[in-house]
């Protein structure tokens, strides 16, 4: 099939309809115009493009289609319209979920592109329209939007200096994969990999850059946190993929997996709900940006398997913590318990998504996290530390693993399976309950019949042609392994369950940035105020003087020089002193 427009077009055109329909009839058009890419991103052929399309003054790509940017195109678009389903049953207003549909049409934008140019523009207006989406809930959420918008700001700029510099080497903005592109993939120079990867890892949540994402997403709509948990660090990954397309980059790989234990671990220390899901995003994702730092098929094609799970089982999560927030009003942990007699439905459609996200044999996590497990074990370098057959960064991913069994054994156990809830509460209705089944369903599906996944990826996994070493799911060792993570997650929260029960909540770099970051723009803003005031108070009363001066030379000898007359000037040229008082009051005015 030709194309006929960029898939962000129909998403956009909904986000600007619905303000002004019912909201009923809005959310309908928008999730019949959303449903639309998704057929259309799939049926559209593997190579086709729109070229020549002028931007900025520059040569772009609007709309290009590779098995990259199709299987997230699929997944944007499915996700979009579960969200707005979600949304209109969750009591959403038409304003946020127009929000929310702008910043999937960015984010598709973003991924269609075809050129470094249109994706740094679509990638700056992800964070306008994800920005608005968290402010619009008012509150809490205003602060933590500010703090989203500069960080993502600055991690924007360095990206688009990446850009620049990429465009000074090669002359051009287009992908190598697009006619007329330069002969090699990826960006160009020494430093633009450097920047992007730091401006790239903003999205992504590096450890050290990633506190934006348990500060933001907890605070906005229940039903906003469902479009904020999938968008911006999907998009990241396809971005890191599109700077270091081939080799991948070790560094990069390694932080994947320090990401995986990092957010884990934190997520654990988590009764926030939605913040202990937002620190498993950051963990989740360092799966993906391992894969894409270890680069090859095998591991590229488990980055991208791991983005399209991972955008069902989190988004499911945030839906059922987000029904629990709907019905019950609680964030806390501490506040809930035995929800799953009360709410069996939400109860049931969050043990899939735990199973999922932990990677439990028979759930769409096993299949895609195994992937990405075994290229670090066959396609990766060894590393300095090992424990028999596995090495390092292996050992990283495994043990993030173990990590995510006892964030979600915690969370089910305090939420849904212990105690007793204080009242009486319904579970979800019917909307919600629809949009929760469905995805669960599919969590089930891809997990059981892992070739449906495969299909999509952008190389055959099961062809040792192709990949480093041939995948398959289902055997004896990888079975094992996905049973021996969760048997060691349930003796390590059994371990820490009494200590975690009185625990506060654990610092993370926020506390030392934040108030640094606020503190020393204030600060700044008071000396440049002050100088300023100084500056200009010093600059009036100079051009008073200098006008004194030209007006009445002999005056200001006099007061200068102390006497009384002013017919001694002891060859002070008079004519000379005019001048260069009339200059000097000029460049006084200038200052001002």
């Amino acid at each position: 099939m030709e194309p006929i427009v960029p898939p962000f077009v129909p998403v956009l055109l909904a986000a600007l309809l619905l303000p002004f329909l019912g909201r009923k009839l809005g959310h309908a058009a928008a999730g019949l115009l959303t449903g639309a890419v998704v057929p259309y991103v799939w049926l559209v052929d593997s190579g086709a493009h729109f070229a020549d399309v002028d931007l900025f003054g520059f040569e772009t790509v609007l709309f290009n289609v590779d098995p990259f940017s199709t299987l997230m195109g699929l997944i944007f678009a499915f996700i979009g319209v579960v969200g707005v389903a979600y949304s209109y049953y969750s009591d959403a207003e038409n304003i946020q979920t127009a929000f929310a549909l702008s910043y999937v049409a960015s984010s598709l934008g973003a991924v269609f592109g075809g050129d470094w140019l249109t994706l740094i523009f679509f990638w700056e207006l992800m964070a306008v329209t994800s920005t608005l989406l968290v402010w619009h809930y008012g509150g809490k959420a205003v602060r933590a939007g500010y703090r989203y918008a500069l960080l993502h700001g600055v991690g924007g700029t360095l990206f688009l200096g990446a850009v620049v510099w990429h465009f000074a080497e090669t002359g051009t903005f287009l992908f190598a994969s697009v006619p007329g592109g330069p002969e090699t993939a990826g960006l160009a120079g020494p430093v633009a990999p450097i920047l992007a990867a730091l401006g790239v890892g903003v999205n992504v949540g590096f450890v050290g850059l990633h506190a934006w994402l348990p500060d933001t997403y907890p605070r906005p709509h229940i039903a906003a946190s469902v479009f904020l948990c999938v968008y911006t660090t999907k998009t990241g990954v396809y971005g890191m993929y599109r700077v270091f397309p081939n080799d991948g980059n070790v560094a990069v790989a390694y932080m994947g997996g320090v990401m995986a234990v990092f957010g884990a671990t934190m997520a654990l220390f988590q009764n926030d709900m939605r913040r202990l899901l937002s620190y498993h995003i950051q963990s989740q994702v360092g799966y993906m940006v391992a894969g894409v730092g270890i680069g090859g098929a095998l591991a590229q094609s488990g980055a991208f398997a791991h983005v399209f799970n991972h955008i069902l089982y989190k988004g499911l999560l945030f839906m059922t913590a987000g029904v629990v927030v709907y019905r019950t009003g609680e964030e806390s942990l501490k506040k809930l318990g035995g929800l799953a007699r009360e709410m069996p439905i939400t109860a049931g459609a969050f043990t899939v998504a735990a199973l999922s996200i932990a990677g439990f044999p028979g759930f769409n996590g096993f299949v895609s996290k195994g992937i990405v497990i075994s290229a670090s074990h066959y396609a990766f370098e060894k590393g300095p530390i090992h424990l028999g057959d596995f090495y390092t960064l292996e050992l990283l991913l495994l043990i993030g693993g173990v990590g995510t069994f006892m964030s979600f054994i915690k969370f089910g156990y305090y939420a849904f399976f212990h105690g007793e809830y204080d009242g009486s509460v319904k579970d979800a209705n019917r909307g919600q309950a629809a949009a929760m089944v469905l995805v669960a369903a599919l969590c089930v599906f891809y997990g059981i019949f892992d070739g449906a996944l495969f299909s999509l990826l952008p190389f055959d996994v099961t062809n040792g042609d192709v990949v480093a070493h041939a995948y398959k799911t289902y055997t004896v060792p990888h079975l094992i392994e996905g049973v021996a993570l969760a048997v060691l997650g349930l003796i390590g929260f059994a371990l820490v369950k009494k200590p975690l029960s009185g625990l506060g909540r654990v610092p993370d770099v926020d506390n030392l940035y934040n108030p640094a970051t606020f503190y020393g723009a204030r600060y700044l803003v008071v000396g440049v105020t002050e100088l300023y005031a100084r500056v200009d108070d010093a600059a009036v009363a100079f051009a008073k003087a200098s006008v004194a001066v030209a007006k009445d030379p002999d005056a200001a000898i006099a007061r200068v020089t102390g006497r009384e007359s002013v017919e001694t000037k002891a060859g002070i040229d008079r004519s000379l002193l005019l001048v260069l008082a009339v200059l000097v009051a000029a460049m006084a005015v200038l200052l001002i």
